[in-house]
């Protein structure tokens, strides 16, 4: 599978420490699941497959279910990073139950293998189907949701206009973004900017 420009690692996000969080990120700052090929890259920088794994046979329901995936697994997640309950918003109780059965599917079986420098390498039993790959990120959600330590990590980058959730895992938890190098770079160069102005003034 040749990757295109829209391809790029700059491009894919896989910094906020869950893979149904990095699903989320694949809407900032723009939608990046807009073809197949992007979805398969994804999906391999992810880490739900191995390298190499063939994904030949994903196709544009891939896309539609994927995304459905995310819209649900982004309701619970910010619902929960705000404190939102089945109890006070029905639709989160109805995400809730979308993703509870999306959970119900095994994730892709994998195997040891040896590689061609005779060490065990990783790779799937069988090429992935869709609901495999939405059935383990919807599994890592409800562990995400269901651990009192990772949910009370979750925090919702800094910088401007960012809407990327992230678990900060950091000592003393004082992650302010979702990188450092992308918002926190950002905010960097604009308080430099700031202080010269003034300095100017």
């Amino acid at each position: 599978m040749a990757l295109g420009t829209a391809t790029v690692p700059y491009e894919l996000r896989f910094d906020s420490g869950r893979i149904c969080l990095d699903l989320l990120a694949t809407t900032h700052p723009e939608e990046r699941f807009d073809s197949v090929e992007v979805l398969c890259a994804w999906i391999v920088g992810a880490g739900l497959v191995p390298p190499g794994t063939s994904l030949a046979h994903a196709d544009a329901s891939w896309l539609v279910g994927f995304r459905e995936l995310r819209g649900q697994v982004g309701q619970l997640v910010r619902g929960a990073a705000a404190g939102v309950t089945a109890r006070t918003r029905p639709s989160y109780d109805i995400a809730l139950g979308r993703v509870n059965e999306t959970a119900l599917v095994a994730p892709p079986a994998p195997r040891a293998v040896r590689g061609e420098d005779g060490s065990l390498v990783r790779e799937l039993d069988r090429p992935p189907e869709c609901a495999a790959l939405l059935g383990a990120i919807a599994r890592d959600t409800v562990e995400l949701l269901t651990d009192p330590v990772a949910r009370a990590g979750l925090r919702q980058c800094e910088g401007d206009n960012c809407p990327i959730v992230y678990v900060d895992s950091s000592r003393g938890r004082r992650r302010r973004w979702c990188s450092s190098e992308v918002c926190g770079n950002r905010e960097r160069v604009a308080r430099h900017r700031r202080r010269a102005a003034l300095a100017r003034a």
